[in-house]
């Protein structure tokens, strides 16, 4: 052929336009199959009325529109009801599509928009990615959007961008808001899970009277003597539920009914925020945050001269460990020679007129030995107590010395703050870090395989940083409270000006650290400050 013929044939050539087909959706991709499975993704994020209908809609609509489409084939439509956009893992209905399109169920997803598909740029790009992979599209009605687009992606990463800037702003208006009912001490709680209280058909709180005397009885029963554990056994073998709703009550629970100022018709508000809009992780308020203390909010339960004496007794029973949970003071106090374990009392002849208490090693029947740490009565125990303090008192002076010391030692936290500080600043860096490298998946493509592994790596690294101000958190509040327990036992010994005539409970708590029972039924008495007295017994 020649060069004229050539520019001849071009000249022929003919180019016909065929029209884009008219619907709700521009013309799709031409692909070789011919039916599509069709699925769509819709959510609401909150459970009030009108958000519903918009969920039903939602559903009804893409029910319809994919079953009346010829070319398509009708999968299903995932839906999640009243959840956050923010973060995917607690959404059942997205999970379930997710892992249906990667199964190869799914050719095609249609969502409204990104915005109910996730506010969270990295869930949502993340998740597109591994779609596209497996050739499954994703279609945002909204934003026009196919990701299987040469241009999606690029798009798909603004518009997703603008998802969670909007989420941000959402977050930070609703919590401005709250905030600022708190400041004009609006009070609002939850009731559902909450013992004594209930909701009027105004929204008002009102006492429910049936709950409250459970309320009360607590209260009275713990001014009574009866410890927290006894408490919560009592309550669970007369079949009372829990706040929660449970069958057993926990120490735990009757604590926070014994220090819950909402009983005595006051409010804190702000104990906890939310540290990331995202995460939603909630934390305790340690002074981040200003609080706000309304008083009078709403009808009390206990009356404030009740629930003073309350927190007094818990403040005077707090200095004994384990005090508020347990049944005596040696609980956890007395020790086996043999095994380190603890003695726990046992019961001889209950119920009858020979009913007697006895302390034994707990693991003295373990294994075929077990321990040979003998038997010991309450009266044995009380009897060496009498005389190893009485001991201690003839170097009173020097004691107090010990005690000084220890004080001395234990306030000296310079170098564990030092650590921790430097902890901190090290997990600030590594946060500071992992955000921006959040960030920069956001506007620039990566191998999705690396940017997993590397965030993988850098959050362990934060969750390695955020142990080890844990652990010298923890080794702070050990020590003082080791320093505290120390000050108690000088202030009480400084009291004492003669001679234990007999067993006295609050010197047993304020000077006793442990008492180690020897098989040959010596009692080694280690008292707060170091001293150690031996007493054997009969």
């Amino acid at each position: 052929m020649q060069k004229g013929d050539i520019r001849i044939a071009i000249r022929n050539k003919k180019v016909h336009k065929i029209e884009r087909r008219a619907g709700l959706f521009p013309a799709m991709p031409v692909t070789e199959q011919q039916k599509k499975r069709v699925a769509a993704y819709a959510r609401v994020s909150t459970d009030q009325d009108e958000q519903l209908s918009s969920y039903e809609a939602q559903v009804d609509f893409y029910t319809r529109y994919i079953n009346n489409n010829p070319e398509w084939e009708f999968v299903a439509v995932y839906a999640d009801e009243g959840i956050s956009g923010t973060n995917t893992k607690k959404r059942d209905g997205f999970n379930c599509m997710v892992a249906d399109a990667l199964s190869g169920k799914i050719d095609l997803i249609l969502t409204k928009s990104i915005s109910r598909f996730a506010r969270n740029t990295v869930d949502t790009l993340t998740t597109i990615r591994k779609l596209k992979e497996k050739g499954v599209e994703v279609y945002f009605e909204k934003e026009n959007i196919y990701t299987l687009d040469s241009k999606g992606e690029i798009m798909l990463t603004i518009m997703s961008s603008l998802a969670q800037e909007e989420s941000r702003s959402i977050s930070e208006n609703v919590t401005w808001g709250k905030r600022r009912s708190m400041e004009e001490g609006k009070v609002s709680f939850a009731c559902k899970h909450f013992l004594g209280y209930g909701k009027d058909s105004n929204g008002q709180l009102r006492i429910v009277e049936e709950e409250a005397e459970i309320i009360r009885s607590i209260y009275k029963m713990f001014l009574d003597g009866e410890t927290v554990r006894v408490i919560a056994d009592s309550l669970t073998s007369r079949g009372i539920p829990t706040p929660a709703g449970k069958k057993v009550w926990s120490v735990s629970t009757i604590m926070s009914i014994l220090q819950n100022e909402k009983y005595i018709g006051d409010a804190l508000l702000q104990k906890t925020y939310t540290a990331d809009f995202l995460t939603k992780k909630v934390r305790k308020n340690n002074g981040e945050l200003p609080q706000y203390y309304i008083e009078n909010s709403h009808p009390a339960i206990i009356d404030r001269e009740t629930f003073a004496l309350v927190q007094k007794e818990i403040e005077r029973r707090r200095p004994v460990r384990h005090q508020l949970h347990r049944s005596s003071p040696f609980n956890t106090k007395i020790v086996c020679g043999d095994c380190s374990g603890f003695y726990g009392r046992k019961v001889w002849h209950s119920g009858s007129k020979y009913e007697k208490s006895i302390w034994r090693c707990n693991r003295k029947y373990d294994g075929e030995s077990g321990c040979t740490t003998p038997n010991l009565g309450e009266a044995e125990i009380e009897q060496a107590f009498v005389a190893a303090f009485n001991q201690l008192l003839k170097e009173k002076e020097k004691h107090i010395a010990r005690l000084e010391i220890l004080q001395d030692a234990l306030a000296n936290t310079g170098e564990l703050e030092k650590q921790l500080d430097e902890q901190e600043n090290q997990h600030a860096g590594l946060v500071a870090d992992l955000r921006r490298y959040m960030e920069e998946n956001t506007w620039q493509v990566q191998d999705q395989a690396e940017y997993s592994r590397r965030f993988s790596e850098m959050d362990i690294a934060c969750k390695k940083a955020e142990e080890q101000i844990s652990r010298l958190q923890r080794r702070l509040l050990e020590q003082a409270e080791r320093k505290e327990r120390a000050r108690r036992s000088e202030e009480t010994l400084h009291k004492c000006s003669g001679s234990l005539t007999k067993f006295d409970t609050v010197l047993w708590d304020a000077m006793v650290e442990n008492v180690t029972v020897s098989p040959d039924k010596t009692l080694t008495f280690l008292f707060w400050g170091g001293t150690e007295i031996a007493i054997p017994l009969q």
